[in-house]
């Protein structure tokens, strides 16, 4: 009865950081979303702007 209880203790702690690490690594794939998603609408327009001037040189 003591080996189950201890096997059981042991696979519930290894269970709950697998847990954690999962919920880290959606913590971390959430951030560098919203970095991207603020990166893209701070240089959004710049780089259309790029885009458009090498397109407008092009048809010249």
């Amino acid at each position: 009865m003591l080996q189950f209880i201890r096997t059981l203790i042991v696979r519930l702690r290894r269970e709950d950081e697998e847990g954690q690490t999962l919920v880290e690594y959606g913590l971390l794939l959430a951030l560098i979303a919203i970095i991207v998603i603020v990166a893209l609408i701070f240089l959004g327009p710049i780089v259309s702007q790029i885009f458009q001037n090498v397109g407008t040189n092009l048809q010249r």
